[in-house]
Order: structure tokens, then C-alpha cells, then sequence
């Protein structure tokens, strides 16, 4: 087998303060895609000015720089304005969903999730949906 495969998995930025959570995203999604995660907003704003994945995972509750806070200067950055986004939430923080939806999500998750719903969530917001359901 070639190494070759690699490059064409899509990358996803995973964004939470709580390394649990980071941990349980890497191990549900790294056998399918390039996964870089990352604990807090300041430090995933400096990633994105280096590089450019395919789709951002963001907590809204993070310590110092809050999801939608970190969401809102995403969106300023030009290179980066039109990356998906799902936003990772507990039940609590519904009106922030509401706040992200402003800023242009493709979809919010709650907390805690199970891997077949992050999946889900995931593989629509690439539009691989449509593919599967052609295969059955």
C-alpha cells in the first residue's frame, strides 16, 4: 500500500478545552481523517493562520476565549470565513447555538455525544451523506 492515501484525508481542527472530550473526538474520527486538536480558541486562531482544515469542531465553553468569541474572529479571517464549523455544546448553552447560527455554523452537537453521531455530524458536513445511502 501507498502512502498516497494519506494526503487525500480531510483534516478536522477539534477545539476544547477539556482534554476528555479531545480525546474521545481523536478516537472516533482519527482512522478517517487528518485529526488536529487543539485546546483553546487563542491557540487554534494561531494554527489557522498556518494552515487550513476542512472542518472546525468548536467548544462554545472554553476558559479565557469562549467558542463563539473564537468563532467570530474564524470568520474575520479571510482565508478561513467559509470552513464548516459544528459547534460542540452541553444543554446549558443553548442560546450560544443560537449566537453561533449567526455566524454561520453548519451544525451544533450536544454534550456528551455518542461516536455515532459525531460521525453523522461529521460526514454531513462534508456531504458524504448522499454517497452512503447510494451504496445501500
Amino acid at each position: 500500500m501507498s502512502e498516497t492515501g494519506e494526503h487525500f484525508k480531510k483534516r478536522i481542527l477539534a477545539v476544547d478545552d477539556d482534554v476528555i472530550i479531545l480525546t474521545r473526538i481523536s478516537s472516533i474520527l482519527r482512522n478517517d481523517y487528518d485529526l488536529v486538536t487543539i485546546n483553546s480558541g487563542m491557540r487554534a486562531l494561531r494554527y489557522l493562520d498556518l494552515e487550513k482544515p476542512d472542518l472546525i469542531l468548536l467548544d462554545i465553553r472554553m476558559a479565557q476565549q469562549d467558542g463563539i468569541e473564537t468563532l467570530r474572529k474564524i470568520r474575520e479571517m479571510e482565508e478561513c470565513k467559509d470552513i464548516p464549523v459544528i459547534m460542540l455544546t452541553g444543554v446549558e448553552s443553548r442560546d450560544m447555538v443560537v449566537e453561533s447560527a449567526k455566524l454561520g455554523i453548519c451544525d451544533y452537537l450536544l454534550k456528551p455525544f455518542s461516536s455515532v453521531e459525531l460521525v453523522k455530524r461529521v460526514r454531513r458536513a462534508f456531504g458524504q451523506e448522499a454517497s452512503e445511502k447510494e451504496e445501500a
